[in-house]
């Protein structure tokens, strides 16, 4: 039994340093002042979002998750269908075929994609890998997607949280100054949940490209696919390039199957390895959804008809805001964010007495709101509804 411990704990060690080895490098101040005895990041986050209990209220529109209204697609939702006999067996080949259409629609090799049951259990699981050791910190801007901070920071790290330029972009120079010896991982969401801002991808590709010779840098592209395709710059090409970078993409969003639960990463070769002898996410996966992501990859029209009516209802959203006086943060997302003139309580009691379910955030001390597109009729209630209880 004792050399069956000692040599799980050589496997644990050997794979946290395969994992670790890749961000050592991080051993050199980069941008540091020791003689800077206050951080320039923020000690208090920005953004905090306040606890409210919506089960008893009966939504008519429910508004407060970033959800694909359209989705599942038919092609999807057959491809499920005609899958579930199958649900007896292990789906190990189906991971393969799945890994393989990615790794092409990427292009990268089927090594560097790791699947897992949604973009953000592969993200957390990382950040807890990447803090096992409870010492190090964690880089991101501030508002940010917090479940790889909150999984980082309840392992141990220190999350260095830098807010955010004017327009809600990254501020990519003050985080290259954040980082420093003790960092382990870098998190960069774009574009951003909950700003639905974008960073500027040519500067981003930069940054991503000098940091990651300093530490892992996590991209998150969960709604890259919301923008035209044109804009569609990701930071993939930097992995081939050799760059440290981990991105993570997911079916949750355009293609509607956020219930369905499947994501994945793409990395470096030996990154995914290191990550592998650790945990083995792809086995967490459904041959259900398996089956239905493949199909969802085809069918490209169904892809395009959700960009077009995501933006057909955020464009109606933004002319109501302009009608009423409120202002918006520009987003290339299926969400949208707004400051509140009222109370973040009251606004909230009043959206889902109403049956509209949506979110409250606080930034710096002040209330926001975020709601998330829905069909027409949907987000025609909410504009109605949002004016009786703001006025």
């Amino acid at each position: 039994m004792e050399n069956t411990s000692l040599n799980r704990r050589k496997v644990l060690k050997s794979a946290l340093l395969g994992i670790g080895g890749l961000s050592t490098l991080s051993a050199i101040p980069w941008g540091a002042n020791a003689e800077t005895t206050t951080p320039f990041w923020t000690n208090k986050p920005r953004l905090v979002a306040p606890g409210f209990s919506w089960k008893d209220y009966p939504l008519k529109a429910k508004l407060n998750a970033n959800e694909n209204k359209f989705g599942p697609s038919t092609a999807t939702k057959e491809a499920i269908l005609s899958s579930v006999n199958g649900g007896n067996f292990y789906a190990h080949e189906e991971v393969m075929e799945l890994t393989k259409m990615l790794a092409d629609k990427e292009g990268v090799k089927p090594e560097q994609i790791m699947l897992g049951p949604g973009s953000t259990d592969l993200l957390e699981k990382i950040a807890v890998i990447s803090f096992m050791d409870g010492t190090g910190n964690i880089v991101s801007a501030d508002p940010a997607y917090m479940s790889v901070v909150r999984s980082a920071q309840r392992v141990g790290a220190t999350w260095k949280n830098i807010p955010g330029n004017a327009d809600w972009s990254h501020d990519l120079d003050a985080m290259q100054k954040a980082i420093d010896e003790e960092t382990k991982l870098i998190y960069v969401c774009n574009p951003n949940n909950p700003t639905g801002a974008t960073t500027d991808p040519d500067k981003l590709w930069k940054f991503c490209s000098k940091a990651s010779q300093k530490a892992p840098v996590f991209v998150d592209e969960a709604y890259l696919e919301f923008m035209p395709e044109e804009d569609q710059k990701s930071m993939v090409g930097l992995i081939n390039k050799g760059k440290d970078i981990i991105l993570s993409r997911t079916f949750s969003k355009i293609y509607g199957m956020a219930g369905l639960r499947v994501g994945y990463i793409v990395a470096k070769e030996e990154r995914i390895e290191a990550i592998n002898k650790i945990l083995r996410s792809s086995y967490n996966l459904s041959l259900t959804s398996l089956k239905g992501a493949m199909a969802a990859i085809k069918d490209e029209a169904f892809v395009t008809m959700c960009r077009e009516k995501n933006m057909e209802v955020k464009e109606y959203v933004y002319g109501q805001f302009q009608s009423m006086g409120i202002d918006y943060i520009p987003s290339k997302t299926s969400f949208i964010m707004f400051p509140l003139a009222v109370d973040g309580k009251s606004y909230m009691k009043g959206m889902y007495e109403n049956g509209v379910g949506v979110r409250l955030f606080e930034i710096d001390g002040k209330p926001w709101g975020r709601v998330s597109m829905g069909t027409m009729d949907e987000m025609k209630l909410f504009v109605k509804t949002l004016g009786s209880v703001i006025s």
